[in-house]
Parts: C-alpha cells; structure tokens; sequence
C-alpha cells in the first residue's frame, strides 16, 4: 500500500501519501490515525511527505487525488474488484476503505457497524474540527484573541467529556472493540496539553488513551512518522498560504 500521500501493502498496492506540514505538532490528528489503521493491519507502506506549506497541495496531480487540497489521501492499486485504483480522500472515508477492505475493525452487525460508525463521525464533525480550532486560535493566530482562544478550549474540554463519560461505559469508543473509531480520535487527544486540557479530570478518557498508545501498532505507526516529525515549524511565509486559503488558491 502506498500512501498519497502514499503506502504498498503485502496483499495489494495501496498507495497513500501522508502530507506532513511542517513538524509533529502540525501533522493532522487523522494522519497518524490512519498509518496506525495501516499498521494494526499489517499493511506495509511508505510515507510520501508534500509540503503544504510550500503550496504542494494546489498541484494539479495532487488536486486529482484530493480535490479538497488537504491531506490525506490514498490510492488503492489493487481494491476488492481487481478493478482499477481507487483514490480516496477524507480521513473518514478512508478508515472506512480500509477497514472494509481489511475486514477488521468495523463490526459486521448492524449495532456494532453503526456505533462505530457515530463514534468515526462524531470524530471528523466535532473532535477534529474544534480541536483544530483550538490548535489554530492558540498556536498559530497572528493576533491572540481571548474570545476565540477560550471558546475552542471550552468547546474541547466538553468534547473529552463526552469521550470520558462514553468510555465510562464501554472500553473502546465504538463498545467492547477497538476499531477505526478510536483510530480518527486518539491523534487528536495526543497534544492534550498543548489544548490546554488535564487527562487527569478524564479517568476513563485517560485509561483508554494509555491502552492505545501502549499497542505495538500505535508505536510502530508513531516511530514510522518520527523523521518528518523532527521537520522546521511552519514559516510566517508557509502560514499565508495555510491560512489565507481562498477558491481563487485552487485555480490559480
């Protein structure tokens, strides 16, 4: 599987590229959560970085992939049908693919599919977009706005809750099983710190987020991503064409 950002695997060619920005820190959450999906399926892959902060991502064969301009994406060289590759953007959509085409990690009952299902979604419609917020207002706003900053932080804070009284209930997100579910959220939970959040207040959360980052496939996916992770901070220069995104960027 190759990641396209882009990975090969045993069985078949998928081809992934994770796109790293610049250092750990700004690697999204969903990225490690998928070479973890990868990893945890013995997938073997390669890490193909573009850099976004150079304006990598406006590249027409890139466009082709993700026509969202973000990471990640994939390409299946060798899917289910035998037919032609298939691209896949979307971190969600991906985990998706994945599972479905690795048989693991997604419940085949009904119940069990649709709780993953809503935990995988919650994470791309709530944990992902408002811990992002929070990393953007905090790390990387010109101006530091309390409004914004105390907004975003609260807004996560409530969000671990949400995970802390779920796992109270349940080992994993989606119930008894770890699954692509827990895969999209563990990234995001990662620089708790650096949200300004305290593990501590969240037993249940920080039990489960131990249990992860202790499996084999979570260290291996980590120790796999380390060389990018040691990569310069993103430039002031880099942070115009991040943030300063407009449709014009993608037809320019």
């Amino acid at each position: 599987m190759e990641m396209i950002p882009c990975t090969r695997t045993q069985q078949s060619s998928l081809v992934r590229r994770l796109l790293a920005r610049g250092q750990a820190r700004s690697w999204r959450g969903g990225h490690v959560g998928l070479m973890g999906a990868v990893a945890d399926a013995a997938l073997a892959y390669t890490i193909h970085p573009v850099d976004i902060s150079a304006g990598d991502q406006f590249r027409p064969e890139f466009l082709a992939i993700s026509p969202n301009n973000r990471m990640p994406a994939i390409i299946d060289r060798s899917p289910k049908d035998d037919g032609e590759a298939i691209s896949v953007f979307e971190s969600g959509a991906i985990l998706l693919y994945l599972a479905e085409k690795t048989d693991r990690f997604l419940p085949e009952d009904i119940r069990g599919r649709t709780a993953v299902t809503e935990w995988l979604f919650w994470q791309v419609g709530g944990l992902g977009p408002m811990a992002g917020q929070n990393h953007h207002f905090g790390q990387y706003a010109p101006e530091k706005i309390p409004y914004a900053i105390t907004r975003y932080v609260n807004e996560t804070n409530r969000l671990y809750g949400v995970m802390d009284r779920r796992l109270a209930r349940v080992p994993f997100l989606g119930g008894a099983d770890y699954s692509i579910a827990d895969m999209a959220s563990y990234p995001w939970v990662v620089p708790w710190q650096r949200q300004q959040q305290n593990l501590d207040e969240f037993p249940n959360l920080k039990r489960w987020f131990d249990t992860i980052a202790a499996r084999p496939a979570t260290i291996r996916a980590y120790e796999k991503g380390k060389d990018l992770s040691a990569r310069p901070s993103v430039t002031e220069e880099g942070k115009k064409i991040l943030f300063g995104q407009t449709a014009r960027s993608v037809t320019r």
